[in-house]
């Protein structure tokens, strides 16, 4: 499908600086690859480190009277932008199909997600309430007041491009800070659709910049470096949080960062089957397994784990792959060629220290699947403790199958992990699932349910998966100071 089909979204393949498209300062552009042939989509201007600065530039012109803004008038802006998302839903769902390569699916799941953070916040903005209360000694009154932190660097993933630019821009956006999003360079279509959509809906010209950029590292530094920047929210890697972080330490910027994953899927002997499966399903294969909050280690207690691993597998091979656009496609390719690379090797790991790969295990060898960046949907039996697909995000659709016996080996085996970011249990045993889930070291978890992001729940986790929350009411005062009044009257 050609880019020019999408007739109700405009499509911009050039920077968003200051209210308008601008090439790139050196002239620079990259190549945008549709993961289901490898074929180039487009071409986007490449930003440098003067764009950089260009946006933080406009991102400054404009903060004051955004900062000023009337909290309603943000929010009726924040509002129009949904409406508008909802509108173009169908095109911006097949455009995010085109860059990422999801199921049409799984796209139009992430448009109508991402779209909810509009309405969220435009209820959000006016709700940056403070406090006044007499001091404990009476000799004053203690006043706190909600203001916007500043320019606020937003650098998000490109497993969900439309669903990680809104989650971010829309509660800067209701504090009244200006921003510049940097998306990742394999997905750069649907954040400058954003940014169209955000301009139609009155954004003022520099409050949303997008810097579409193959040169990551050095654009962020120096976004990092200009004292103008108050406010650095990542969403990605561990590896590269912990170097953004070391970045922003400079000059003490205030971070929010939501990192790796590394799942434990949970399933005790008194589950429910059926839903446990069918909540497996969602966990594991929304987005195909590119996700942070996919299911990336299956614990199952002894008595049902066969027969828990047959019905999974069932499941995973009725799975139609194909083109993400093809009606009827279920599970499209992943993103590129080094994300193929990765699964195999994880998956041939555990294969050769003694795991049996029951479904799928190999990239497909129908010559139809060759020339795209595809996986086969995979089950993987009897896997090895310390093998290494227990131990990184696997970001693709690979389910490892381990036993358990005892309720505190399940939690032991679930916590052995630098990160924490979701867990996942399936139990019927109110009490028990109670129990396990606050024995959990994650900052969320699904009980009894295969998804837990909802732009109006706190999303984010614990350990080496990330810093502050995305979402709900905490996602907004990631976007605000605390200024302390004290006042006698």
């Amino acid at each position: 499908m050609p880019l020019d089909s999408l007739s109700s979204t405009e499509l911009l393949t050039d920077l968003w600086i200051g209210g308008k498209a601008v090439p790139a300062s050196d002239g620079g552009r990259f190549d945008v690859l549709d993961p289901s042939t490898g074929e180039v989509l487009a071409t986007v201007a490449d930003g440098s480190v003067e764009d950089a600065l260009a946006a933080v530039d406009a991102a400054d012109g404009a903060a004051a009277a955004w900062a000023a803004t009337a909290p309603r008038e943000r929010a009726e802006i924040l509002r129009r932008a949904w409406e508008l998302m909802t509108e173009q839903a169908d095109d911006l769902a097949k455009l995010v199909t085109l860059e990422n390569g999801k199921a049409l699916a799984d796209a139009k799941g992430e448009v109508a997600y991402a779209a909810e953070f509009f309405r969220w916040y435009s209820e959000e903005a006016v709700r940056a309430a403070g406090q006044v209360m007499t001091a404990p000694s009476g000799a004053n009154k203690i006043m706190v007041l909600h203001q916007p932190v500043g320019i606020a660097v937003l650098v998000t993933p490109w497993n969900f491009p439309a669903a990680m630019a809104t989650r971010k821009i829309g509660p800067a956006l209701a504090a009244g800070c200006t921003v510049v999003l940097k998306p990742a360079s394999d997905t750069p279509l649907t954040a400058l659709a954003m940014a169209k959509i955000l301009d139609r809906a009155g954004v003022p010209a520099g409050v949303v910049n997008v810097l579409p950029a193959r040169r990551s590292g050095a654009v962020v530094s120096a976004m990092l470096h200009d004292p103008r920047v108050r406010k650095l929210s990542f969403t990605g890697s561990t590896e590269v949080g912990r170097v953004l972080l070391k970045e922003a330490a400079d000059q003490v910027i205030n971070c929010s960062m939501e990192l790796g994953g590394n799942a434990p899927f949970l399933v005790f002997a008194d589950a429910d089957l059926d839903a446990a499966v069918e909540g497996a399903m969602v966990a594991k294969m929304r987005n195909g397994g590119e996700a942070c909050t996919a299911a990336n280690r299956f614990y199952v207690e002894r008595p049902v784990a066969e027969e828990f691993g047959r019905r999974l597998a069932e499941k995973m091979k009725a799975l139609r792959m194909g083109p993400g656009l093809d009606d009827g496609v279920q599970l499209g390719p992943l993103v590129n060629t080094d994300a193929v690379e990765k699964v195999d090797e994880l998956v041939r790991g555990a294969v050769d220290a003694g795991a049996e790969a029951v479904v799928g295990g190999r990239r497909p060898s129908d010559e139809k699947y060759s020339a795209g960046f595809y996986y086969e949907p995979t089950v993987l039996l009897d896997v090895q403790p310390g093998s290494k697909i227990l131990e990184e995000e696997i970001f693709g659709p690979v389910a490892p199958v381990v036993t358990f016996d005892e309720e505190d080996e399940a939690i032991r085996l679930a916590n052995a992990t630098e990160y924490g970011l979701v867990s996942y249990v399936y139990t019927g045993d109110l009490a028990r699932g109670l129990r396990v889930s606050e024995g959990l070291d994650s900052g969320m978890v699904g009980l009894n349910r295969g998804l837990v992001s909802d732009p109006a729940a706190p999303f984010g986790g614990t350990k080496q998966s990330g810093i502050g929350r995305e979402g709900g009411h905490d996602g907004m005062l990631d976007y605000l100071e605390s200024k302390y009044i004290a006042v006698q009257w």
